[in-house]
């Protein structure tokens, strides 16, 4: 017997693509029943359809909430009876929150503690937050805004923690392929309609992680998570220059074009820092990184002080593993947006 079986599992920020792959996942098991929390309606209304239309044994298990985690009443209502959170909903637009950084601090920061103190007051069991790579070292309002979500989380979990009761945690990963908003579909519209990719810097490393990959380490982090832990997937990076010659071996060549860097974008992607190295724990295919459990009694560290707080490297998209053009090309083909692509285009 699982641990979500006759479960209520609630998902924030649900019709995302996060959303509907953990329906995937979790549909058909024993789970109870799955809470869409969202604050798009006609997206909740499309998905609501498409399970009827695919799955009408299972779709009743599936619920819905309009609301917004920015609201703190609209979440605490659609929070009695839930079992277990994946806390999703976010503003992840890099260029969007860099023109817009209090829309991020909205819905990453105060949204994030809306939904943690109603989980703690509903006596939720856990709760698996999702963050993301830019938080490592941010350098844009995105990436602010998620790191400070993380402490957020951390400050959350401790006062849970203490009481007894709802564990918190944290997970982080790089770029998701095909998700919404991301770079790979936007290839493959380039190139259907015949035109030249655009890439932003040809020498700009991105790990590499499919939707199932995303959702198999949340899944994992529930599992394995004590309070305050952060989960982090081992992942292979690519160059974008790589990446966009991978995705023109599948779907055809038709140029590209440097554009040049985009608002608040880096030249690599850190997924663990120096400082959170030295606390990892490695797991095999993931790292934890456990909770910072120090007080505020500081004192201590001016008598005696601290001998090490950095570890020599961080874990980057540049010193991970690098796919060439012909393994870039086999991990895209992981997601079930490419391999649709695909058959379209036959």
């Amino acid at each position: 017997m699982s641990a979500f079986n006759g479960a209520t599992l609630m998902i924030t920020g649900g019709t995302g693509s996060f959303g509907n792959t953990v329906l995937k996942h979790f549909l058909t098991s024993d789970i109870g029943q799955i809470r869409i929390f969202s604050r798009d309606e006609k997206k909740q209304d499309d998905m609501r359809h498409e399970l009827q239309a695919r799955h009408p044994e299972y779709a009743e298990k599936v619920k819905f909430y309009v609301g917004d985690v920015r609201d703190p009443r609209s979440v605490a209502d659609a929070m009695p009876g839930v079992d277990f959170i994946f806390h999703a909903a976010a503003l992840k637009q890099v260029p969007s929150c860099e023109f817009f950084p209090m829309q991020a601090v909205k819905t990453n920061v105060e949204g994030t503690d809306n939904v943690l103190h109603a989980a703690v007051d509903a006596g939720v069991k856990r709760v698996v937050c999702l963050s993301t790579d830019k938080a490592a070292y941010p350098i844009n309002a995105m990436g602010i805004s998620k790191a400070m979500m993380e402490h957020v989380i951390y400050a959350n979990a401790r006062v849970a923690a203490d009481r007894g009761g709802t564990v918190i945690c944290c997970t982080r990963y790089g770029n998701v392929m095909c998700s919404r908003g991301s770079v790979i579909p936007l290839f493959i519209d380039q190139i259907k309609a015949g035109q030249p990719i655009t890439i932003t810097n040809p020498d700009m490393t991105r790990f590499l992680m499919n939707l199932d990959e995303a959702v198999e380490l949340v899944r994992f982090a529930f599992e394995h998570a004590d309070p305050g832990d952060l989960f982090i997937q081992k992942a292979d990076a690519s160059t974008i220059g790589d990446l966009a010659k991978a995705v023109q071996t599948l779907f055809g060549d038709t140029g590209t074009r440097i554009i040049g860097t985009r608002h608040g974008e880096k030249l690599y992607e850190t997924l663990m820092t120096r400082e959170e190295r030295l606390r990892a724990q490695d797991m095999g295919e993931y790292y934890r990184v456990s909770a910072d459990n120090r007080d505020l009694n500081y004192d201590k560290f001016f008598v005696k002080g601290q001998v090490q707080t950095e570890s020599d490297e961080a874990y980057t998209s540049h010193n991970t593993k690098l796919l060439n053009v012909e393994e870039t090309a086999r991990k895209i083909l992981t997601t079930d947006y490419v391999r649709e692509q695909l058959r379209d285009k036959k």
